[in-house]
């Protein structure tokens, strides 16, 4: 379907002047080109064609609008057209002449004349002809030139595309296409395909090459006609910027392939703890595996919730794609030991690929879930308390600060899933269903088949194939099929394993069964997260049935497949392998019910067959290619004939080939069809039929013999003639998936390039980006929107699985949020917020990319390989939906129908490292990809001008597709190359430099630069020209799109003097470029010539290698010759003979420089060929001048410079990201006048360095003063009042206990008083606070002074960090909701005299609300504590710094910079890899570069001294010695050194010749080791400044092992500015925990600095008051000394003008405050990977100062000896476990156990209370517990040895609890365990008063009670539940048990003793037990009583009187016959 509209002429304009139109429709506008000098009527006669999906609507609009163009200001509008378009739809086609509008709406005589067709196509493809139009006679060749409205700056495309009558639009149609370029566009990555800008007059003759700020919208404006700015692409930065490109597509600049290539990966995991573990009194380990490695913890003693703390650490070497499969398995096992293997209690699995990917590739404290995989219907066994991070190379891992763990353990919120997985997982069935394969290679590679081969010489062997499966650790296989190569298994593999699982990936491989060992055939991957949603909308993971193809190695059948690992899924495959249909559904099992499988074991079974078509109906494709060039074939292949294969599939390969499928059978039957294939290629049959489908496909090019380019490359000669190769092949039609991935990827394309754009200007400081990120995300909404319109279509077509039913709705979803996303976001874009949107819409592009990548396969990718002498040399891969042709644009591949540049690359292994650089054949090929019925226009995207030969002559072969193309258009061309400078090249020789020259590649023909020896930055400044360079095609589409230019740089080796080979060339790097293209006719000036200079990405491999700054430029040989050529404007003052320099109009505008360099000194120098360096000298240079030091005459005695200062003059460009590169070389001056080269080092941009005179306007330190607003939410703020003239700002007065941060920044043309009252929240962190219910506080001891030492400072800092960690993440999602009102506020300034706190208040309050509801409770009262503990004394506190002190102050380079030398080669490997090995020293000292001459008051100043020149001030570099003072406080997270997974680590601490062991306080089998130790060392700097602080491990026997290292330079902290020699504390005292340690005091520090920096002060006034420069701060003045004496002093007010000395006019330095750096420990051996962190500072003392006074006391605190007594009085309501023999009574014989936590082996026992018949028990019973107790880490710590072998007993820390257990006492059998409690000491529920009060809740909501801590009340007494875990798994109460707990420190336990049990001293009680408990078978008759007393009473009453009852009765009947007879008788 199409919409075209025809613009004729518009009429009746006023006036003269050039004119432009834009026809707009859906969005998309078109442009026509400029008419210029226009007077009444324009004819524009150009048509516009959008191809539309969808139909159009009846009230859809056109729109035309008319501009008068102007090249310098805005395009302004004449009026505009609009139409609906419902008469167009009806009848089709339409003329119209109607009036134009203007801005109100009016009519205006000018008049618009246009014609629209539309046509509803029905999916055949057509030409169209643009005859139909009803009027064709007038329309010029020149018709279809438009522009883009986003590419708007770059689109200045002049003068028509060229577009002949009687061709089809496609021009128009690829050009739209165009804009959705691919490209991996780094900065200046060549941006191919862009419109260039006419460029307007040269101003000065230089363009700079980057737009100027001031223009950007003038630009734009000029260019694009009056659009908005917002749309302008800045892609013209940096890269080629060139015509737009409508038939060739972007090459791809990398090269190497970087999958497959093993890596270093560690991956550490600490299990701490584990809780809830299901089972009674067990004694659990836990194994820990990963691949086939096991580690196991230690066992712990009869306990479900055992603690370990144990670290584990596995390091590995694989592939990345190895690495992410690895599944990690936590299991924990019951009673494990030597003889017995245990029993599994639970396990839990997840990939290492999901650690990776979370933040910071750890998860970080978390609980994992326990599960049975022998039992799924058990549910949760235990949870799992782990650390796993998992480290790649340089990844550094940031541990969150690890302080006392005092975070409530809330298992259910920290549980090990990665965001986004639900915490109930549940058991799953996965069924991977395979039912066949097809295409397997057709013979048997395996070891047996090779060596019957060997024997018998002849193999037919077909391959017996099987599948296997591998999923979550677990592997399936389908049963084998006897050779064959189609099997058909229809089984199915069924996984059982929790959903959602954590396993991202199923590994599929077909594998070929063998006797002696199964080889891989080919593997594939599937992605779980691609084939599922977890969303509202989401679906379960479902695939297919649908074929998946598999790639690897070529199948040439030779003994050995070097390419093996390609088959196992590493690396890229480099063939088709086969292809395999599969399906993949999961079924959540329903665990309660009956019939469910327990076991998790694979299982395999039989399924049903399925029917052909059910993936698809299968249609006949066509793939059709064509070679246009074939030039840069790598010299080594030989002179041999080569050809070129092009294969589909196995359609096209010359072994496994197929011929066309018998149709009824739909199957593909095979053939070696390898000689008649050739034979009907080259002289084909006469018999061939008309019918297109006897075609025989053509899939190789003839074989043509290789001509020399130059000395490494060979060429293809095909001049005009160019051969094709062509194959039918057939497959299922699945087009539709294809045709979604290709729209998604060019959203994705066009939104990188966009990007790409806006990092661009945010990197080269231009203005506006926030505007072109508007830009972008306007064509990221309308590409959304637009993907939902297209892929909403009707889809019934056969074979749509359900995935594709469930991705399409998905994506659809996704792409219409990301739509509307895109609009809410570009609305927020503003200036401020430009790098926080931008990393939005990064997110954007990554889920776009995810989103396109289909996984459920059709067509495989198409392979080209290149065969010489009948060897596979090399190949590309292309992907099939790149070439795949749609009639719909959007869904067109990007790359069918165009001219590609491909680099073909050598397969597998081969490829790595320096082979994998070279290329190994450039390629220009043509390729077009789709349904054989839609061919019709294949042909049309190649470049015009070309005959087709066929393959036959004769009528009716019109159809056949051609063997060749033949062109008969040739044009002639000169390209000129100003190839001016390189810089940052990598170093290709040993001694760290490279002698570069560059080779250029165009077409056939290539040329060579001069060599530049010894540089990285090579300035050639060199015109290379090509004369007389043939290029086939039409000349205006060669104008449009010429071929690109290859650039190689080298390095030139030298050759010996005794060899006649001149020295071999060795690559650095290639960059791409294409020139801009004058035609003969064209005029040569502005705005697009001369051409400028521009910088393009040099790569080597995928690396980036240095840039290069050149331009090329293509001019047509007319008729005339080259004597028309314009001329070549060479400099007069050449000296460079016959090299030809870059011509005036090129190269850039230059300006006199002055460059100053500071000589300091030089550091750590290395030796240069085993000699020591003596006395060296460094030499600057750039652009050719330069300036020596001095030579340092003696380096060991002193390696600093004489003179400091010197200077030298340049030329540099005015434009400064021209400037060059300024080298640093430094050379060591030997005897007899040599030199050798010590290293050098290039500073690749001086921008940092130029010197730019401050603005008079205003105080510098002024702009800093925006901040205000966002500092006064850290304090509590004062009301503003005025004030004159001064900034005062008051402290509180009390000595100020401030955060570093917590700064107030005033602008200073504000004369305002600040009031700065420091938040008390954040002093209260440290202090628990414990709530009733009510929310009142428990009353809290103030810290007792004597009791705080530096660890209660330590870790109260540490507290405080937390706390600000926290703080950041709340407010950066308050940010985030309150990002609009922010915007809107920041608009409005804040006045100095409106009080900032009503903002302050609601941003705390907003903090609080943000906190998690958990926290919120204990915050609620947050504001009410701070006002009541205002009057409580705080804890002093430092800096924790989590991260090395020189980061946080920018290296310490405030003046004086650090630059490694560099010497060697760079590896081949990636270049980060050997950075350090080759630094061989450090060059000190510092540069300024300004413009001549230097603005007069820099020099006026009074002290300015001509001598140091911009240097004023600086120190001098006489040596100086220095007391260095290195505090080590601790070490975590070490890599374990011992077989035990541990490591026994002492410090090592080294200064120049100076090394300190600490070798005999190591400490024993520790990995987070706390030293407390602090080590004096005198030094003399310049000669020792590098301090290394280095951990060892200590072992018996043996050296020991270095653990990791960190070094620090302490020259350039003791020199900078922000004074890092002795951090300022937070307040000043004089004695106790806090005293001031600096020699110098606040005062003498603050008048030293008032001097240096020449500012005016401190002039200390009366009532607590300091005037520096302009401003006032107020404090307190009092100070307490031991005997509490107050004195008067102004130390404080001095230390509160250091605490803000950043403001000070002048000043602008941080003062470093007193802290502790956290910095990690690296290791040689294992480069790039931390091995724990330190944490430590240092302190520097010149000893020319008074000395300081003892260091601090850090040692670590001794554990405090306490005792905890518990008292068991009583138990209640225990469940009765035992039936009485007699009676079946329930009753229990209960006792209780107790022990602490970590000393189970200590338990202590009651007596047993016999026969409870209630569940009461009586005990009176004391528990003694004594313990080491850390209470500022609230642990206690216990010493043993961990073995009878260990040499030394190890320390564990280990949390206060103490369990209690209740238990049942069996004589003959094992106790029966009947519930448990444990109590944390710090914090546990208050015990009920009461038994009945005391209930399950105070167990199970543990959290909402109120707690007590038994180390702050001391006596507790109360009824504590007991509880176990029924058959359910729920918590159930088992009892209750009334207890005291007493604890006492040892001393007072010492003075009121107690006894254990009830004796003495201090003896309990006996019980008071009822007789019932006693012993049956001791007091029998007790017993009985009691039987008879209480139970059996009544019924013994009841059975004796029945007894006499019939006792009665018997007598009664005995006797009466006697009566009777006696009464009868009468006697």
């Amino acid at each position: 379907m199409a919409l075209i509209v025809h613009l004729r002429t518009v009429t009746d304009l006023r006036g003269k002047g050039d004119r432009i139109a834009k026809v707009a429709f859906r969005g998309l506008s078109f442009y026509t080109r400029v008419l210029e000098n226009c007077e009444d009527e324009a004819r524009f006669n150009e048509s516009f064609r959008w191809p539309i999906a969808s139909n159009v609507d009846g009230n859809e609009m056109l729109e035309i609008q008319v501009f008068n163009y102007s090249k310098v200001f805005t395009n302004r509008l004449i009026g505009t057209f609009r139409m609906v378009l419902q008469k167009v739809v009806e009848e089709g086609q339409l003329e119209v002449s109607d009036t134009l509008i203007d801005d109100n709406n009016s009519a205006i005589r000018t008049c618009v004349s246009i014609e629209i067709k539309y046509q509803a196509m029905d999916g055949t493809v057509g030409a169209w002809n643009d005859n139909e139009f009803l009027d064709d006679s007038n329309r010029s060749e020149n018709d279809g030139a438009f522009q883009f409205e986003t590419d708007s700056l770059l689109s200045g495309h002049s003068q028509g595309s060229g577009v002949s009558p009687g061709r089809s639009h496609q021009s128009l149609q690829s050009a739209e296409r165009s804009f959705r370029k691919t490209g991996k566009g780094v900065f200046s990555a060549m941006k191919l395909g862009k419109i260039r800008p006419p460029k307007e007059d040269h101003k000065g003759k230089d363009e700079p090459a980057i737009l100027e700020t001031e223009d950007l919208d003038r630009k734009a404006m000029r260019l694009g006609g009056g659009l908005d700015p917002d749309t302008i692409s800045l892609a013209s930065v940096t890269a080629v910027t060139t015509n737009v490109s409508n038939k060739r597509s972007k090459p791809d600049i990398k090269m190497e392939p970087s999958a497959g290539r093993p890596m270093d990966y560690q991956v550490s995991i600490t299990i701490i703890e584990a809780r809830q573990l299901v089972g009674l009194n067990m004694d659990p380990v836990v194994c820990v595996e990963i691949g086939d490695e096991k580690k196991y913890t230690s066992m712990k003693e009869s306990t479900n919730c055992p603690y370990y703390n144990e670290y584990f650490v596995f390091d590995f070497h694989v592939p990345p794609d190895v690495m992410f499969d690895k599944i990690i398995k936590l299991s924990v096992i019951h009673s494990k030991n030597l003889l017995r293997s245990g029993t599994l209690v639970g396990t839990f699995k997840l990939d290492v690929g999901t650690v990776y990917s979370q933040q910071e590739h750890q998860f970080y404290h978390k609980w994992a879930i326990l599960s049975d995989p022998d039992d799924i219907t058990a549910g949760v066994k235990g949870y799992l308390k782990c650390d796993i991070a998992v480290v790649g190379k340089g990844d550094n891992i940031k541990t969150p600060h690890k302080a006392n763990e005092t975070d409530e353990d809330d298992i259910e919120g920290n549980l090990l899933l990665p965001e986004g997985v639900p915490s109930e997982r549940q058991w799953a069935r996965f069924y991977v269903k395979i039912y066949r394969a097809e295409g397997l290679p057709k013979m048997n590679t395996s070891l047996m088949a090779n060596v019957k081969k060997a024997f018998i010489g002849e193999n037919k062997d077909l391959v017996d194939p099987y599948v296997q499966v591998l999923f979550a650790g677990q592997k399936g296989k389908t049963s084998v099929q006897k050779s064959s190569y189609e099997p058909i298994w229809n089984e199915q593999i069924i996984f059982t394993e929790m959903f959602p699982p954590l396993c991202k990936r199923m590994k599929i491989q077909i594998r070929d069964s063998d006797k002696v060992n199964d080889v891989a055939i080919g593997t594939h991957f599937i992605d779980l997260r691609k084939i599922a949603n977890d969303g509202d909308k989401g679906f379960l993971p479902t695939l297919g049935p649908a074929w998946v193809n598999m790639y690897g190695s070529t199948r040439n059948y030779t003994l050995m497949d070097e390419h093996q690992d390609l088959n196992e899924g590493l690396g890229e495959g480099v063939s088709f392998r086969a292809r395999l249909l599969i399906s993949i559904a999961v079924e959540i099992l329903d665990t309660t019910s009956t019939e469910i499988m327990n076991s998790t074991d694979v299982q395999t079974e039989g399924i049903q067959n399925i029917s052909e078509n059910v993936t698809g109906k299968i249609e006949e494709f066509f793939l059709f290619g064509a070679f246009l060039e074939a030039t840069m074939i790598d010299r080594k292949i030989g002179d041999k004939p080569i050809t070129f294969e092009v294969t589909i599939g196995n359609y096209g390969n010359q072994i496994d080939g197929v011929n066309k499928p018998a149709m009824h059978k739909k199957k593909k039957e095979g053939g070696e069809s390898d000689e008649e294939e050739s034979e009907l290629i080259q002289n084909s049959s006469e018999d061939e039929t008309e019918d297109d489908g006897d075609m025989v496909s053509v899939s190789s090019t003839p074989p043509m013999k290789p001509v020399i380019t130059d000395r490494n490359y060979f060429h293809l000669p095909y001049f005009e003639k160019k051969p094709c190769t062509y194959i039918k092949s057939w497959w299922q039609d699945q087009r539709r998936r294809l045709y979604n991935a290709n729209i998604m990827d060019k959203i994705a394309d066009k939104l990188e390039e966009g990007l790409n754009d806006v990092q661009e200007i945010i990197k080269t400081e231009k203005a506006y980006p926030e505007r072109r990120l508007r830009g972008v995300l306007e064509e990221l909404g309308s590409g959304c929107s637009r993907f939902v319109t297209l892929a909403d279509k009707d889809q019934n077509q056969a074979g749509r699985t359900r995935l594709d039913r469930e991705r399409l709705k998905f994506c659809m979803r996704e792409l219409e949020n990301m739509s509307q996303q895109a609009k809410t976001i570009r609305s927020q874009v503003k200036k401020n917020t430009v790098k926080d949107k931008l990393k939005l819409v990064q997110n954007f592009l990554q889920k776009l990319r995810f989103l396109a990548e289909e996984p459920q396969h059709s067509i495989p990718e198409v392979f080209i390989w290149m065969i010489s002498n009948n060897k596979r040399i090399a190949y590309a891969r292309i992907p099939s939906k790149d070439i795949l042709y749609s009639i719909v644009d959007e869904e067109m591949g990007k790359e069918c129908g165009k001219v590609k540049t491909v680099f073909l690359k050598l397969p597998g292994k081969k490829g790595f490292g320096p082979a994998g650089w070279t290329v190994q054949a450039k390629m220009e090929i043509y390729l077009w990809l789709g349904l054989n019925k839609q061919r019709k226009d294949f042909l049309s995207g190649l470049p015009n001008g070309f005959e087709e030969n066929k393959a036959l002559k004769g009528p009716g072969l019109q159809s056949f597709p051609p063997i060749s193309l033949t062109y008969t258009m040739k044009q002639i061309f000169q390209l000129r190359v100003h190839m001016y400078q390189a810089r940052s090249l990598f170093a290709a020789d040993s001694s760290g430099l490279s002698d570069p020259f560059a080779r250029v590649f165009f077409s056939t023909h290539s040329q060579c630069t001069e060599v530049l020896n010894e540089t990285l930055c090579p300035t050639w400044d060199q015109l290379l020209v090509f004369d007389h360079v043939e290029l086939y095609g039409e000349a205006s589409e060669l104008r449009d799109d010429p071929p690109i230019i290859v650039i190689e740089i080298y390095d030139q080796d030298t050759p010996s003097k005794f060899d006649k080979d001149p020295g071999k060339a060795e690559f650095i790097g290639r960059t791409f470029a294409k020139p801009i293209t004058k035609m003969s006719d064209e005029h040569y000036g502005p705005p697009r010539f001369p051409p400028q200079l521009e910088y393009y990405q040099i790569y080597r491999g995928n690396c980036t290698a240095g840039d290069l700054l050149a331009a090329f430029e293509l001019l047509q040989i007319g008729p005339g010759g080259k004597a028309e050529l314009p001329p070549i404007d060479v400099p007069t003052d050449s000296e460079k003979g016959p090299i030809l320099p870059v011509p005036m109009g090129v190269r850039p505008v230059l300006s006199k420089y002055r460059i100053e360099v500071l000589f300091w000194g030089l550091r750590d120098l290395k030796r240069v060929n085993l000699a020591q360096v003596d006395r060296p000298r460094v030499d600057i240079e750039c652009a050719g001048k330069g300036v020596q030091s001095a030579v340092i005459q003696n380096y060991k005695k002193n390696p600093n410079f004489s003179t400091l200062v010197k200077w030298f003059e340049v030329d540099l460009p005015e434009n400064e990201l021209l400037h060059p590169p300024l080298n640093i070389r430094v050379v060591d001056c030997r005897a007899f006048g040599r030199y050798t080269l010590v290293g050098s080092h290039a500073v690749g941009s001086l921008r940092k360095f130029i010197y730019r005179a401050p603005d008079r306007n205003a105080n510098n330190w002024a702009t800093a003063a925006k901040l205000m607003n966002g500092y006064m939410a850290l304090t509590n703020g004062g009301p503003y009042s005025r004030h004159t003239g001064e900034i005062v700002v008051n402290m509180e007065p009390e000595p100020p206990v401030k955060k570093m941060e917590t700064v107030v920044k005033l602008d200073a043309t504000s004369d305002a008083v600040v009031k700065v009252d420091v938040s008390e929240e954040d002093k209260e962190k440290e202090k628990k606070k414990k709530k009733k219910k009510g929310g009142e506080e428990i009353e809290e001891e103030e810290p007792d002074e004597s009791m705080l030492d530096w660890w209660s400072k330590y870790f109260a800092s540490i507290e405080t960090l937390k706390e600000q960690l926290r703080a950041q993440e709340a407010a950066a999602a308050e940010a985030e909701e309150k990002e609009d009102m922010e915007i809107a506020a920041e608009g409005a300034d804040v006045k100095p005299d409106e009080s900032p706190m009503k903002g302050t208040k609601g941003k705390e309050k907003g903090k609080e609300k943000t906190k998690a509801p958990k926290e919120d409770k204990k915050k609620k009262n947050q504001m009410t504590e701070v006002m009541d503990k205002k009057n409580k004394q705080k804890i002093d506190e430092l800096q924790v710094y989590n991260k090395e002190l020189e980061n946080e102050y920018d290296n310490f380079e405030d003046w004086l910079h650090t630059f490694n030398l560099y010497r060697g080669k760079i590896g081949d490997d990636d270049d980060s890899v050997t950075e350090d090995e080759r630094i061989v020293g450090r060059y000190k000292g510092s540069l300024c570069v300004y413009k001549m001459p230097l603005p007069e008051d820099v020099t006026k100043e009074a002290s300015f001294d001509p001598n140091f020149g911009m240097f004023q001030g600086i120190p001098n570099n006489d040596p100086v010695n220095v007391l260095v003072r290195v505090y080590v406080v601790r070490a975590t997270d070490l890599h374990p050194a011992d077989i035990n997974g541990k490591a026994d680590p002492y410090v090592v601490i080294k200064l120049g010749k100076t090394e300190i062991k600490d070798k005999e306080n190591y400490i024993s089998k520790q990995l987070n080791p706390v030293f407390g130790k602090s080590f004096d060392i005198e030094a003399t700097f310049p000669m020792e400044s590098m301090l290394t602080v280095a951990v060892f491990d200590w072992d018996l026997v043996g050296t020991d092992d270095l653990i990791g290292e960190t070094k620090i330079d302490l020259e350039n902290r003791y020199y900078s500015k922000h004074r890092a020699t002795c951090g300022i504390s937070q307040s000043y005292a004089i004695h106790g925990y806090n005293a001031w340690r600096d020699p110098m005091k606040p005062t003498q520090i603050l008048t030293k600095l008032c001097k240096e920096a020449k500012v005016d002060g401190p002039h200390f006034g009366p009532g607590g008051r300091v005037k520096v420069a302009n401003r006032v701060f107020l404090g307190p003045t009092e100070i307490e000394d031991e005997n509490g004496l107050k004195k008067q002093t102004d130390e404080h007010l001095a230390l509160t003008v250091l605490h803000h000395w950043e403001e000070i006019p002048h000043a602008c330095y941080k003062l470093v405050p007193e802290h502790v750096e956290t910095r990690p420990l690296l290791n040689p051996d294992k480069p790039g990977i931390e091995q724990g962190r330190i944490e430590m500072w240092v302190d520097m003392f010149p000893m020319d100062m008074p000395a300081p006074g003892p260091a601090i006391d850090i040692s670590p605190r001794k554990p405090k000896k306490y005792e905890l007594r518990v008292i068991i009085w009583n138990t209640d309501e225990v469940i009765l476990e035992d039936d009485d023999y007699f009676t079946g009574e329930k009753s229990s014989d209960i006792f209780v156990r107790g022990w602490l936590k970590g000393q189970q082996e200590d338990k202590q026992d009651t007596d047993v209370h016999y026969h409870s018949l209630t569940g009461e028990g009586n005990f009176n019973w004391r528990f003694i517990f004594p313990f080491d107790y850390l209470v500022a880490e609230e642990k206690i710590v216990i010493s043993k040895k961990e073995s009878m072998f260990s040499w030394d007993e190890t320390e564990y820390k280990i949390p206060a609890r103490l369990t209690l257990q209740v238990w049942d006492a069996d004589h003959f059998s094992a106790d029966d365990f009947l519930g448990a409690i444990e109590l944390d000491l710090n914090r546990f529920p208050r015990g009920a008063k009461t038994a009945k009060q005391c209930s399950i809740d105070m167990v199970v909501n543990e959290q909402e009670l109120p707690t007590v801590s038994i180390f702050k009340q001391k006596r507790v007494k109360g009824w504590w539940p007991f509880v176990a875990r029924n058959e359910n798994d729920e918590m159930e109460l088992t009892g209750k048990v009334e207890a005291e707990l007493h604890l006492l420190t040892a001393e007072e336990a010492e003075k009121s003793p107690a006894g254990l049990a009830r004796n003495e001293p201090d003896p309990l009680e006996k019980p008071n037990r009822p007789d019932t408990s006693f012993i049956w078978f001791l007091n029998p008759l007790k017993s009985i009583k009691y039987l008879i007393c209480n139970r059996y009473k009544w019924l013994i009453i009841k059975i004796v009187l029945a007894l006499l009852a019939l006792a009665m009765l018997g007598l009664f009947l005995y006797s009466m016959p006697g009566y009777m007879v006696k009464k009868l008788l009468g006697a």
